[in-house]
């Protein structure tokens, strides 16, 4: 049996006083997203977790949380997740009425994958594209309209440019190189794109980015990455360009990835 059948629903704690408190009723007042990171937990081991870290910090000093706290609350967080079965939690800033709160969400896992088909969204719905949480629910509603023709993920263009998928980061292969979309278009900075390109980068592989239009990815090898499935494959681009598929360097490189994973802290370490 998966560990996840067997493992607590999620649950949800809010910092305060210095400790998470595990909440038992339901949210009873309007709760706006400000930030809010997740990452795999596998058997007690997660990947890169400290730009994890730092990337959620970043993101909750910048939408005004001033306290000294946060450090404190990412280790109380790190400390209450499960060691055993398989988990996607999230940490978040949140605004209840006009007051700041951290809370940490610990959810099972859903089914990971290694293989999507993607759409082109009809629009951006992204307002603060930089930042990791409060656009959470609108791009959700573009994947979900994505879903609707067939695809598993929507790709955002800026001005016609591919610029990043509603849940990834996209990446593709060229002649032995891999591109990523231009590093200044506006999107969140991903912790799974920057660990391919770590991962490039120790093997000696050449990354460089790359202007393109939907069309102009004819033939290419396409990827899609994130902190829950890691690499994987686009097999097609609903309505879109025909996409190439190399299985062999995919499975070695979603290889290299998972095994960059390392047991989460203990408690004080």
């Amino acid at each position: 049996m998966d560990a996840r059948t067997t493992e607590p629903l999620t649950t949800l704690a809010d910092w305060a006083d210095g400790e998470l408190r595990i909440r038992d009723d339901c949210e009873v007042v309007e709760t706006e997203l400000l930030a809010a990171d997740s990452f795999l937990v596998r058997h007690g081991a997660a990947l890169a977790l400290r730009l994890h870290r730092s990337r959620f910090a970043d993101t909750v000093r910048e939408q005004g949380y001033g306290g000294d706290d946060l450090a404190e609350f990412w280790e109380a967080g790190v400390a209450a997740l499960p060691r055993t079965g398989v988990w996607f939690p999230r940490f978040e800033l949140v605004r209840v009425r006009d007051a700041l709160r951290l809370r940490v969400r610990v959810r099972p896992a859903p089914e990971l994958t290694e293989r999507l088909v993607v759409a082109t969204a009809e629009r951006d719905p992204r307002q603060v594209p930089h930042l990791k949480g409060p656009d959470i629910e609108r791009l959700s509603a573009a994947r979900q309209a994505a879903q609707r023709r067939g695809a598993q993920e929507a790709v955002l263009l800026d001005d016609g440019r591919v610029a990043d998928g509603a849940t990834t980061a996209l990446l593709w292969w060229r002649d032995g190189t891999l591109f990523t979309p231009p590093l200044a278009l506006p999107r969140v900075d991903s912790v799974a794109a920057r660990t391919v390109r770590g991962i490039a980068a120790a093997v000696g592989v050449p990354v460089d980015e790359e202007e393109v239009r939907p069309a102009q990815l004819e033939g290419a090898v396409l990827w899609a990455v994130n902190a829950l499935h890691g690499i994987r494959a686009v097999t097609a681009w609903v309505d879109g360009p025909a996409l190439a598929a190399d299985p062999a360097r995919t499975d070695a490189w979603r290889a290299r990835f998972a095994a960059l994973a390392r047991p989460l802290p203990e408690p004080g370490e």
